[in-house]
């Protein structure tokens, strides 16, 4: 038996949906975090991802971007979420290690809201030597090709 994988994600995704705002601040698509920047008030998730993963790695940089926009979840969605980590703690640490330490420390995202994340996670001198952020490349699957996916979201929040 086929199980379409945005029929389970359904309650995570519509415990995870806002209403869009129309303040131009809040309907950027990407939001990059510094260290010194306080992530968006309005964007729980995103806001949990960031406070978490500055206490627990203390990163020179971090950068924590929704791509929920980019996936057939409704608009305010914070359900898919690309991050690029630069922290020491990952020093002499294989990528998998590193995946993991981020894995743990977002754990109860993960284990809720958070349906998806993309890790990168380097060292200072792997940042300096390559300032770069990967792209996700467009949603391909699912139902984002599926008009009835409003009504299907309607009747589960019902």
């Amino acid at each position: 038996m086929l199980v379409n994988c945005y029929s389970l994600m359904l309650p995570s995704v519509l415990r995870c949906a806002r209403p869009i705002s129309s303040h131009p601040a809040l309907t950027r698509p990407f939001a990059h975090f510094g260290p010194h920047m306080d992530p968006d008030p309005s964007r729980p998730v995103q806001r949990a991802i960031t406070t978490k993963l500055t206490d627990a790695l203390k990163p020179d940089h971090l950068e924590v971007h929704n791509e929920s926009h980019m996936h057939a979840v409704p608009p305010g969605s914070e359900s898919h979420f690309r991050v690029l980590v630069v922290s020491s703690k990952f020093e002499g640490l294989p990528l998998i290690q590193r995946h993991r330490l981020v894995n743990e420390t977002l754990k109860e995202e993960l284990s809720s809201c958070v349906h998806a994340l993309a890790i990168q996670a380097k060292t200072p001198e792997q940042w300096q030597s390559n300032p770069t952020v990967a792209k996700s490349p467009p949603c391909m699957g699912g139902s984002k090709g599926d008009h009835t996916v409003e009504e299907k979201l309607k009747a589960g929040r019902e």
